[in-house]
């Protein structure tokens, strides 16, 4: 039986950890806090108080952090996951980081004799607890056919876009239509209710209609009942965001929407939504035009 790794037990990493236990995988994990992490030992994660003690354990060490500094912070150093790595071992990181960045680690990784894959998903708490992400795995093919079956326990959807850092790039594509639906979307909710359309009535023809995406399907009905833990926050879709607009003067592609989505997000997160879900944004843009929010 293959024995698993998990570093980063936070919001979608415990829900994806929890589905590798359910899977009857060993799997050892780590936190930067530990409390996070108690749920998942009674339910047999074996704790470890370190990156680099996890990855002398597994076999397969997945990671999910929030950004490029998280991530170097859990692989650098002394008690790092490279320090741990063995030979023939593979590391999927499932953060959303600099495809830059992902790249220069996976050589890294490869130095060691380990394969390396950027694998970012796409979905939110709801995805993660039900096994239904959208994973975009970056890496060679080979490695990411070996990881394939236990990929499949955590996504309905696992596709190999290409070399190291693809993954990356394709889930950044993916959160700016994310980032511009959500703002449109509530949009067109402000307009409706303006001229004295319910909310609720805006929302359900928006989300049964031709935009209706499932994004927001999902998160339609958020307007009216936030979560207790946000799905995905204001602060890490800006992250998001910015990451792609950069990407896009590398690869000098034009991201106008992407550039809008990243000045109403900075205002949000001024505003004081940084840690709110996505959702948010229609209070912001409610509250420009001087409207109450209509949340619960």
């Amino acid at each position: 039986m293959t024995t698993l790794g998990f570093v980063g037990l936070g919001a979608m990493g415990s829900r994806i950890a929890a589905r590798l236990l359910a899977s009857g995988s060993v799997v050892y994990g780590t936190n930067r806090t530990r409390h996070r992490a108690d749920p998942l030992v009674e339910r047999g994660l074996i704790w470890r108080d370190s990156p680099r003690a996890v990855a002398e354990e597994a076999d397969v060490v997945f990671s999910m952090v929030t950004d490029n500094a998280a991530l170097a912070a859990i692989t650098d150093g002394p008690d790092g996951i490279l320090a741990g790595l063995r030979p023939g071992s593979v590391y999927v990181d499932m953060s959303t980081v600099s495809p830059a960045a992902s790249r220069e680690l996976a050589d890294r990784v490869h130095e060691l004799d380990a394969a390396m894959l950027d694998a970012p998903v796409s979905g939110s708490v709801p995805a993660a607890e039900g096994g239904t992400l959208t994973i975009m795995v970056g890496g060679g093919a080979d490695t990411a056919a070996r990881v394939g079956p236990l990929l499949r326990e955590l996504g309905q959807t696992v596709t190999h876009v290409g070399e190291n850092g693809a993954g990356l790039v394709m889930k950044l594509a993916v959160n700016i239509s994310l980032a511009v639906q959500m703002i449109a979307f509530s949009e067109g909710v402000l307009l409706a209710e303006s001229s004295g359309i319910e909310p609720q009535v805006a929302v359900g023809v928006l989300t049964s209609s031709a935009v209706g995406s499932p994004a927001l399907r999902t998160r339609g009905p958020l307007l009216f009942d936030r979560p207790d833990e946000a799905w995905f926050d204001v602060k890490m879709m800006q992250k998001d965001v910015g990451l792609a607009l950069k990407q896009g003067r590398t690869s000098r592609v034009p991201l106008p929407t992407a550039r809008a989505a990243n000045e109403l997000l900075a205002e949000a997160r001024a505003l004081g939504y940084g840690d709110q879900d996505l959702v948010a944004v229609y209070d912001v843009l409610a509250q420009i035009a001087g409207r109450e929010a209509v949340a619960a």
